[in-house]
Formats: structure tokens, sequence, C-alpha cells
């Protein structure tokens, strides 16, 4: 991969003989900038009910791991099938089907209260996310100049990540005081009204080229490493929105919404420095420190009976994962032409949810046996499996 030319203390672009680089293109649109108000509202609506329908679940008798596990089944299998409909219906079509998967369920859901109707709910929404985050990604892409992607996609992550910030320690908040049923309400609205700006944004794919498909991609080290290290780092994701709010003692409860501020707030930071950092210098120095940074906010998390070790650890592991999303990512795309977006978006995708589902279904296997504070420790020996793709990406 060509590294990316220096940058002076002054943030002046130099080619190697020390002379002015071209001014770089302009990295916000206007239809960038429609492409974030869907941003916002699918994030906002997934990130405002995913701690809070564990929640649900829990207090109607179920499985708090069930549910979240089922919202993340649905969206892996949607991310798969994404790409084909994306090459068939177009951007719009994609766009406009997911925010309303996402949302009109999202406005039902406390319509009953047995774990049959809310999983059900659970995967229509996972499936609706699957086509917002897929077909959105490659749009994303499509609409930010090679020479900043990492910088634009670190925009389009903070975009994203402002309304995780805000909407996870917000929905369990808000349940205390409001109740459940005005919470989903607000999800769903916040999806469906991002359905009136879809028009504005391009219909179809501006690269005439094949997309290679999932499965050749995976066949592709270049996108199987850093798709394997993302994956890995996306299971402490999971493990910590669905069950931090339950393996805190309830002595510590006000601890949960601190804390759930604070790891998407290390996340978004992370990811603004990954990808700054990457443009200038490469994104590949960054794959393996992130990938140690969110094993290590694991295993201080694990100390579950201390506010400090669990506000430091989820911190800690919010930095990393900030990291790691944004290198591998940028990586990814920076290693196939544009007409191998789709794909991209997809495996990148899928390595989020799915890592997120597996990492909410087996802790919750693992802590029935363990505990949670050596659930959390040993998921952190786990992660560490992703050592060879890192280094190998360094």
């Amino acid at each position: 991969m060509t590294k990316p030319p220096s940058y002076s203390s002054a943030d002046t672009a130099r080619l190697p003989d020390g002379s002015p680089a071209p001014a770089l293109p302009p990295l916000v649109t206007r239809q960038l900038l429609l492409r974030f108000l869907t941003v916002i509202g699918a994030s906002a609506s997934f990130f405002l009910l995913l701690s809070v329908v564990p929640l649900y679940a829990q207090r109607s008798g179920g499985s708090p791991g069930l549910a979240t596990g089922a919202l993340m089944l649905a969206t892996v299998g949607g991310e798969l099938a994404t790409p084909r409909l994306v090459a068939r219906y177009g951007y719009r079509v994609a766009l406009a089907a997911g925010l309303g998967l996402l949302g009109a369920p999202a406005l039902v859901l406390t319509a009953a209260d047995g774990m049959a109707w809310i999983v059900a709910m659970c995967l229509l929404r996972g499936l609706g996310f699957a086509l917002t985050v897929v077909a959105g990604g490659a749009l994303t892409a499509s609409l930010i100049p090679a020479e900043r992607r990492g910088e634009g996609l670190a925009l389009a992550g903070i975009v994203s990540g402002v309304p995780s910030l805000v909407g996870l320690p917000l929905g369990v908040w808000l349940v205390s005081h409001v109740g459940f049923t005005p919470v989903c309400v607000a999800g769903g609205v916040a999806a469906l009204a991002a359905v009136v700006v879809v028009p504005g944004l391009p219909g179809r794919e501006r690269s005439t080229g094949r997309d290679a498909g999932i499965v050749a991609g995976l066949r592709n080290g270049a996108l199987a490493r850093p798709t394997a290290v993302f994956a890995t780092t996306a299971i402490g994701a999971g493990i910590i929105v669905t069950f931090l709010p339950v393996a805190v003692p309830a002595s510590l409860s006000g601890l949960v919404a601190v804390a759930l501020f604070a790891q998407p707030a290390m996340a978004t930071a992370a990811r603004w420095f990954a990808g700054r950092y990457g443009d200038r210098h490469d994104p590949a120095r960054l794959v393996l420190p992130g990938l140690l940074a969110s094993s290590a906010g694991l295993l201080v998390t694990s100390v579950t009976s201390s506010p400090m070790a669990v506000l430091a650890g989820v911190a800690l592991f919010g930095a990393g994962f900030g990291v790691a999303q944004n290198a591998t990512l940028t990586l990814m795309y920076a290693r196939v032409p544009e007409s191998g977006y789709g794909t991209v978006s997809a495996l990148w995708n899928v390595a989020y949810d799915g890592g997120m589902g597996l990492g909410a279904v087996g802790f919750g296997a693992a802590a029935a046996h363990t505990g949670y504070p050596a659930a959390f420790a040993l998921t952190a020996g786990v992660m560490l499996v992703a050592l060879v793709p890192a280094w190998r990406d360094r």
C-alpha cells in the first residue's frame, strides 16, 4: 500500500521531493451532509434502544443476551444480502427500507412483553439496521475523496458516534424516569424521520466495475486480516452494552450511565485521531495497538466492584475500539477499487455486528458458570487470538 504524503507542523502536505502537494479536495459536500442526516437517524434509533431492549427483556422474564443476539444475528444476515440488493435497487431504496424496518418495530416493541415478540422485533430491526449500515457505508465511502479517506471516515464515525455517545446512557436513564414505551417510540421516530432526506442521495454506484462479493473478499488476506481483528474487538463492545448494566453491583447502578457514556466518547475521539494519523502516516500501524488496548480495557473492567476500574476499563476499551474501527475500515477501502466498496462495507459491518452478537451470547453462557468478573477477564484473553493477523497488518 502506498504511504500517504507526510505533513508538516503547519498541516501542509508535501511531496517526497519537498515541494508542496496539490490542494486537497473538499471533504464535506451537500450529498455527504444529507448522508450524515441518515446516519444520525439510524444511529440514534439503534443506540437509544441497544441497552434498553435487553433490560426490557430481563424485566419481562426473558434473556437479555438473547435479545441482543437476535438483533445482531438478523443484522449479520441482512448485511450479507445487502450488497446484492444495492446492486439491483440502488442506495436510496436500500436506505429507505432499512430506516423503515429499523423504526417501525420500535414503535410497537412494548405492545407485548413475551420473549417471542421481543425477539421478532429485534430481528426486524436488525435487518433494517443492516440495510442502513452496508448500503450507507458504501455510499459514504464513494462520497469521500480518496486522499482524505481516513479523515472522512473519521468524520463519519463522529457523526454516528455522537448518537451512540448520547443514546446509550440516555436510553437507560430515560427508562427509569419515563418508562420503556416513550423511549422505544422515540427510537422509532428517529429512524423514520430520516427517510425524508433519502431522495437527495445518489441512487447508484458511480463505478461500473463488478463487486467481488463476500466470499471472494474473505479469501483475500488483505481484507480478511483486518476483518478478523475488528470482529475480535467488536466482541467486547457487545459485552459492554449488554451486560455492564447487570454486571455492576446494584449499589453502583448510577455508574452504568456514566460508563456507557465514557465508552463511546473515547471511541469517537479515538476514531478521529486514527483517521488523521492514518492519512498522514499509515493506518496499518494502528491495528495492533487498537487490539491490545481493547483487550486491556476489558481486563480492567473485570474488577466490577470498583467504580474506578469500571470507568477506566470501559474508557480504555473505547479508545482501542475506536482506533481499530477507523484503522481497519480505512485499510480495507484502500485495498479495493470503488466497485469493491460494497464488499468492504458488508465485511466490516458483519465483523462489527457478528462480533457484538457473539460476544453477547457467548459471554452470557460463560458468566453463568464463572460469574461476571471472571468472564470479563476470560474474554480479554480470548481477544488476543487476533494478535497474528494484527501483527501481519502492521
